[in-house]
């Protein structure tokens, strides 16, 4: 068979489309599938747990009268009680838990208690409370303290009024807040305490923030480095009803009081009356009238005795305006006191001040 020119096209072309076709024809191949983007989460950062708020521990306060730690909330206005030291008297009330308890002589050669209270509270019973005296006004005032009294001498009363002291006075603006105990007889049974006392200082419009003078205080576990051993001494007023020992307790390191040889207890808990410092300072007394009122001068300073640990320190004891009374040890600084109770004993200079105080290095044998 002979092919012209245009069936030769023609069958090249029919060979060309078989190609084409064998190639697009259904193979058993399967066409790739196309990639699947899978949304995966963003790594979140574990969580750690948040540390719990931390709480400072609260600071401490200390009483700036006693160098202890002192009970949560501010300290009240101190009180200056006035308490009858007679020996119908004894025991008292309350007088172991005076953050400072003084001693010193009234009208007829007996001696008054001063308590100043500030840092206890809840103390159930406080007194007998007896009248007041110019210097003994003095000496609560030093600690800012309200004036808690019966009745006082015509110069006190003079002071009281003209220049409009802080003061609750049984027989006078505060009586609602004393009663008298029927088992002992009067003057000798009139107690109040602290919370009638706070009570009535914040009716009368005493009760206000005062500022109140601190002493310096050092480590309670300090050892003594100067000074002499004394483990006793003893006071002689100017009556013999009224001798006043102590003796050191090492236990409790404190001086333990006595009065004419017998511990002297607080009739409300049955505990002894005691002081980390015992400080017994000799002041000018003057005799004023024939009933024998003093004047004593707690201003001027002079010879002093600290007792602490079962030393004594000898040196001076000086008051600045408007402060409390101090001891100044022979190089002119001002002596440390060791946390606790403090007790200042005011003896007379004459015939002199030494003739008032014995002490001991060692106690006496019972």
């Amino acid at each position: 068979m002979t092919l012209n020119l245009n069936s030769s096209r023609l069958l090249a072309g029919l060979m060309v489309a078989s190609l084409l076709l064998t190639a697009c024809g259904g193979g058993s191949t399967a066409p790739e599938a196309s990639p699947t983007a899978v949304a995966t989460a963003a790594p979140q950062p574990s969580a750690l747990p948040e540390p719990s708020p931390t709480t400072a521990p609260p600071v401490q306060q200390l009483s700036g009268l006693t160098g202890l730690p002192v009970q949560e909330g501010s300290l009240p206005r101190p009180l200056a009680v006035m308490i009858n030291n007679a020996p119908a008297a004894r025991p008292q009330s309350g007088i172991s838990e005076a953050d400072v308890l003084y001693e010193v002589l009234a009208e007829g050669g007996i001696t008054r208690l001063i308590g100043i209270f500030q840092s206890h509270t809840g103390i159930v019973k406080i007194g007998p409370v007896r009248s007041i005296r110019p210097y003994l006004i003095d000496l609560g005032e030093s600690y800012g303290a309200v004036t808690v009294h019966a009745g006082g001498s015509p110069a006190a009363y003079a002071i009281l009024q003209r220049q409009k002291k802080a003061d609750m006075d049984e027989i006078g603006n505060g009586g609602a807040y004393f009663w008298r105990d029927k088992e002992r007889k009067a003057p000798h049974n009139l107690y109040s305490n602290s919370a009638k006392l706070q009570e009535g200082a914040e009716k009368l419009g005493y009760s206000g923030t005062i500022e109140v003078p601190s002493y310096m205080f050092t480590d309670p576990d300090y050892l003594p480095t100067e000074g002499a051993a004394a483990a006793e001494l003893k006071i002689n007023y100017l009556l013999q009803s009224y001798t006043v020992g102590y003796q050191y307790n090492s236990e409790r390191r404190t001086f333990v009081r006595s009065v004419n040889g017998k511990p002297h207890l607080d009739l409300n808990n049955n505990n002894p009356v005691e002081a980390a410092n015992v400080m017994v300072i000799g002041a000018d007394h003057k005799v004023l009238d024939d009933v024998g009122r003093l004047q004593i001068d707690v201003e001027l300073g002079g010879e002093a005795l600290l007792f602490q640990r079962g030393t004594v320190l000898t040196g001076k004891w000086a008051r600045k305006p408007g402060d409390i009374i101090r001891f100044v040890k022979n190089d002119g600084t001002e002596a440390l006191m060791y946390p606790g109770i403090t007790h200042v004993l005011i003896v007379p200079n004459s015939p002199s001040f030494s003739s008032h105080v014995e002490y001991a290095a060692a106690p006496s044998p019972s």
